[in-house]
């Protein structure tokens, strides 16, 4: 069996670290050296642990190897893949990036990849992800890079821009859960058992996180009409507030009923390709209140439960049953194996735009469909959504541009324009400087 040099910068991780390692193991194709690198060597010990466990359970010890590096350099020599999922900084940042802004009436759900929090959240990352591109390129210039890191299209924005000659893509699993909902929606209109959502063959356009779906083929038919039919009736628009406030309550941080991206295709023309808490952000329509947000049946995740599952996490002692590993509807390996030759995977994907996302500009990192395979990712050109949704995207494509170029340059004054021209930072000038300028303060790399 031939093997794979897999670096994985944040190895310390212990959600996407230990998730794409039990996943390594529900294939047979390809063996693994898998180096854990983080900033925190005692957390990549940790997982290192749990990692040879894994594969022992999992019946893997004799194709598959886990070791630690103390160096970036170290770890990446050789590489053919690097898996990048980080947290750039101390957890307790985010609590000024979510709690500052409100300060100032300004809500986010998510708070990881747009808004003040994204734009700041932003400005903690780009430098690292500078870096890490440089060191790939000294190190494993050939390797294929993967980023699982928000804000996502930034991020891998970020190492295009300091090694343009990167292989480098953002995975991002939002859109499957429009296809799984596409899923139950055609078995409801069909009377039939609920197809899996890869038999829905869905046409991808936008930016990460906002994202849309133009076409939705199931056996060949678009389902996008029967869902503009659906939307037109009142009763697809209930009033969730007591849902919301319940899950509030329950602490269902992630959960949603998709109003928000059925909202876009009734009022604007076309579906949304993320889950409701993400889209919200992008736009100033879904998050003046609390109780707004309800009304559609998401809720905004807060940092107090940011800060308990980060101690969670850590404290965690794992099971051997929680090691067995399962199929998890993550597509990491998948683009993987499809790399190493050993298949091929049509899937959405975060490169830099070439023709296929028509409306946003050349080498834009855009979010589309795209065919995976040997050591190639050929994007697939998408049907463009309707104008007023392109307006939005386009918008949303310039503020990146400015905090992209602000960051690289070290610009505070174009980073501020920015952050004023995001539709969340609905304030005067005047306070709009106040917070930008105390988020400076407070949002800063720190570890």
């Amino acid at each position: 069996m031939e093997k794979a040099r897999i670096c994985i910068i944040g190895g310390g991780s212990r959600l996407w670290a230990i998730q794409f390692i039990k996943d390594l193991t529900l294939q047979n194709r390809l063996g693994a050296d898998v180096v854990l690198y983080d900033i925190d060597m005692k957390a990549a010990e940790r997982n290192k642990e749990v990692a040879d466990r894994i594969f022992r359970i999992n019946g893997k010890s004799s194709v598959m190897t886990v070791s630690v590096a103390t160096t970036l350099p170290e770890g990446l020599r050789g590489a053919d893949f690097v898996i990048i999922a980080i947290e750039p900084g101390v957890i307790g940042i985010r609590k000024y990036d979510l709690e500052l802004p409100e300060e100032y009436g300004i809500l986010q759900s998510v708070g990881d990849t747009t808004g003040p929090g994204g734009i700041m959240r932003a400005r903690r990352a780009l430098p690292l992800f500078f870096d890490f591109a440089r060191e790939i390129e000294r190190n494993a210039p050939d390797a294929w890079v993967i980023n699982y890191t928000n804000p996502l299209t930034l991020c891998t924005a970020a190492l295009y821009k300091a090694f343009p000659g990167i292989k480098a893509l953002g995975c991002c699993h939002e859109v499957f859960h429009l296809e799984t909902f596409i899923a139950e929606f055609t078995a409801k209109r069909l009377s039939i058992p609920v197809p899996d959502r890869r038999e829905i063959n869905v046409d991808v356009t936008g930016l990460n996180h906002f994202t849309f779906i133009t076409k939705a083929l199931y056996k060949g038919e678009d389902q996008i009409p029967y869902l503009k039919d659906h939307v037109m009736s009142p009763s697809s628009f209930p009033n969730l507030l007591e849902k919301g406030k319940s899950r509030v309550e329950n602490g269902k941080w992630f959960e949603c009923d998709h109003l928000v991206a059925l909202k876009f295709l009734r009022d604007f023309g076309t579906l949304g390709a993320a889950g409701d808490r993400h889209l919200a952000e992008f736009v100033p329509f879904f998050l003046k209140s609390d109780e707004d947000a309800w009304r559609y049946g998401f809720v905004r995740t807060p940092f107090s439960y940011r800060e308990e599952e980060d101690k969670r996490k850590k404290n965690h002692v794992y099971s051997d049953e929680e090691l067995v590993a399962a199929p998890s509807d993550e597509e990491g390996v998948d683009i993987l194996l499809s790399l190493a030759g050993e298949r091929t995977l049509k899937t959405n994907v975060n490169i830099p735009n070439s023709g296929q996302v028509g409306y946003l500009g050349h080498g834009h990192i855009v979010e589309s469909n795209g065919y995976i395979s040997s050591n190639s990712i050929v994007p697939i050109i998408s049907t463009p959504p309707s104008l007023s949704i392109q307006a939005m995207i386009e918008r949303v494509e310039k503020e990146q541009d400015l905090v992209l170029e602000a960051i690289w340059k070290g610009d505070e004054e174009l980073l501020f324009q920015a952050f004023i021209l995001d539709p969340l930072v609905d304030l005067s000038v005047d306070e709009a400087h106040d917070l930008f300028t105390r988020m400076m303060d407070a949002c800063y790399l720190r570890y």
